[in-house]
């Protein structure tokens, strides 16, 4: 059995640059908000400054495993992004979800109960 090395070797200079470009784009996708604010070379001052919370606040926020989605949307935006949420399913292209997270969105699920 071939290593990825040695297929990797066994191929034109052209794949080989497709092939590690796409790579580094598939781990671009999948940061932690500690990775995405040092990729965006930020600091967790100036991320502190943005948010109005103490460097401290980042440092939690960043280690945080179940953010509400506003916070993690002002992180983004407090980062120069815009926060977009996708849902994926098997029988159909994904959906990206809108109104969610928003400061003028309203709750769209009734909480009155319907009888049956």
């Amino acid at each position: 059995m071939k290593t990825i090395d040695q297929k990797m070797k066994g191929m034109t200079a052209e794949r080989r640059k497709k092939i590690e470009a796409r790579a580094a784009q598939l781990r671009a996708e999948e940061m932690t908000l500690q990775e995405l604010r040092r990729a965006r070379k930020l600091t967790q001052a100036r991320m502190a400054k943005a948010l109005g919370i103490s460097q401290d606040g980042v440092s939690r926020l960043e280690k945080r495993t179940d953010l509400l989605l506003s916070t993690l949307r002002k992180t983004v935006e407090a980062m120069g992004g815009n926060l977009s949420i996708v849902a994926e399913f098997p029988d159909r292209e994904p959906v990206i979800l809108s109104g969610i997270a928003t400061e003028d969105s309203e709750p769209t699920v009734s909480r009155k109960h319907v009888p049956a």
